[in-house]
């Protein structure tokens, strides 16, 4: 029997758990609920008890030795050695939370933990949209933009691990531009994400797809221009990482064909033909199922690692 890792994707409102063999096979999947309230200490007994279940088909004690390593997303930003959960949104009491040491002693299996945005980038990067790309970047769009940066096939996290964060960029410097709850006033986040859609359009990403589809004059225009800023901001990026793809991912990449054509020309008109040499503009590819496979790509790098 192979070996697998597991790889697990932590949300506010659910667990997302996977069995992976190294090829990237998805052999079992399981989705619990997170308990409530998400204490770190409750979120980890959850972890451990799903992972026992007959329905996920280990067994408690892992007796066969086929699970070797288990890859974790976190809602939020972790160290540069992938041990301590800094800090997770929206979940209660997690500060400095030494999540590897903690399943490490429950399961015995080597453990890393990655933020979730970059566990998305790396699962594109793996099985995704940008499989056949050695470096890239996404950006996940919904209630924030988040951001991952993979360099030479490998997540980059930079100082202190606490990289990517590529919405929170400045993007308008004007004074009068919305702060971002970063700190940043003008934030690329405050002019993509699906808050400063409402706010620009007083309607939600959705239905302005639907009435793009239609034709309707006000939903196009709104989409070339949001694909405009999207351009801008992501020049950049470009030079500044000279990506061979950039993934769009998150809810509103549902209108990528409205906006992913004024974001090219944007980033056509601005950054000179060598440092765009090549680079393509791609939609996200696994959806709610790329925080997993990024976790389990996670947990098999840090095997082949040898740490």
């Amino acid at each position: 029997m192979s070996n697998e890792v597991i790889g697990i994707d932590l949300g506010g409102s659910a667990i997302k758990l996977g069995r992976f063999q190294e090829d990237g096979t998805c052999v079992q999947s399981l989705t619990i609920p997170t308990p409530q309230p998400a204490t770190p200490e409750a979120v980890v007994e959850k972890m451990v008890d799903a992972m026992a279940t007959p329905a996920f088909g280990i067994a408690k004690l892992n007796p066969h030795g086929t699970v070797v390593a288990i890859g974790v997303g976190t809602p939020g930003p972790a160290d540069a050695a992938g041990r301590i959960a800094i800090v997770a949104i929206n979940l209660v009491g997690w500060q400095n939370i030494p999540l590897a040491d903690w399943l490490e002693a429950k399961t015995g299996l080597p453990t890393v933990i990655a933020n979730d945005a970059n566990c998305a980038g790396l699962g594109e990067a793996w099985l995704g949209a940008a499989r056949r790309f050695r470096n890239s970047i996404l950006l996940t769009i919904g209630t924030g933009v988040g951001g991952a940066i993979i360099l030479d096939g490998k997540l980059f996290t930079g100082h202190g691990g606490r990289a990517g964060e590529l919405g929170l960029i400045s993007f308008n410097p004007d004074p009068d531009s919305p702060m971002c709850n970063s700190g940043n006033q003008g934030s690329l986040e405050q002019y993509l994400s699906i808050g400063s859609i409402r706010r620009r359009t007083g309607k939600e990403p959705a239905e302005l797809g639907i009435l793009a589809n239609e034709g309707n004059s006000f939903a196009l225009e709104f989409w070339k221009n949001y694909g405009r800023d999207l351009g801008i901001g992501l020049t950049s990026l470009v030079y500044v990482l000279t990506p061979e793809a950039i993934i769009i991912g998150g809810g509103v990449s549902a209108s990528a064909e409205f906006f992913f054509p004024s974001a090219l020309a944007e980033i056509e008109r601005r950054v000179m033909p060598s440092s765009r040499e090549g680079v393509q503009l791609l939609k996200a590819e696994l959806g709610n199922q790329a925080g997993i496979v990024g976790a389990a790509r996670l947990a098999w790098q840090k095997i082949g690692s040898g740490e």
